[in-house]
C-alpha cells in the first residue's frame, strides 16, 4: 500500500494583519506557500475560497486559531520543506507570531495515497495525540522514527 503522510497544525495568532508584530509572518505567508507547492514530494495543502492560503478557514470555530494542513509523499519531503528552506526562518519564530499553548498543536498520521484530509478528520487525529499520546493513529515530530518503522512493516 502505498502512504502519503498528512500533518495538520494549528495556532492562535498573536495579531492581525495590521498588527506590526505580525508584519514578517504575513509578508512571507504566500513565498512559503508558493515554495511548499514546488517541493519535492508536495501533494496538497488546505486553502480557502482565495486559492492562496486558508487565513478564512478557522480551528473549531475560532477567527484567532489559524489551520494549516497538507500532504506529503514522506517524512523526509515534509521536513526538508519545514527545516530546511525558508520555511524554517519562520518556523523559528513561531512563539512571535502564535501563542504557546500547553498541548500539542501539531499532528501527523499515514493516510493512503490519493486520499486527502478533512478538517473533521485533522480534529480527531490531533485531539486523540493530545488526549491519548502518541500513536499509530497520530504522532508529532518527536515520534516520526517510530511510527516510519510501523509504515515500514504495514507495506513490506
Amino acid at each position: 500500500m502505498n502512504l502519503h503522510l498528512a500533518q495538520v497544525n494549528i495556532g492562535r495568532l498573536r495579531g492581525g494583519m495590521d498588527d506590526p508584530r505580525m508584519a514578517d509572518f504575513y509578508a512571507n505567508l504566500a513565498r512559503v506557500n508558493a515554495l511548499a507547492e514546488r517541493m519535492p514530494g508536495f501533494v496538497w495543502r488546505l486553502k480557502d475560497d482565495s486559492g492562496t492560503n486558508a487565513l478564512s478557514l478557522h480551528w473549531l470555530g475560532d477567527p484567532t486559531m489559524n489551520v494549516n494542513m497538507s500532504v506529503w509523499e514522506s517524512a523526509e519531503a515534509l521536513g526538508k520543506f519545514v527545516f530546511q528552506t525558508v520555511h524554517r526562518g519562520i518556523y523559528v519564530r513561531k512563539h512571535e507570531f502564535f501563542e504557546m499553548p500547553a498541548e500539542s498543536t501539531v499532528a501527523m498520521w499515514w493516510i493512503p495515497a490519493g486520499h486527502i484530509p478533512t478538517l473533521d478528520e485533522a480534529e480527531e487525529r490531533l485531539e486523540h495525540l493530545n488526549t491519548h499520546g502518541p500513536s499509530e493513529f497520530a504522532f508529532g515530530w518527536a515520534d516520526l522514527p517510530s511510527a516510519k518503522s510501523f509504515l515500514e512493516k504495514k507495506c513490506a
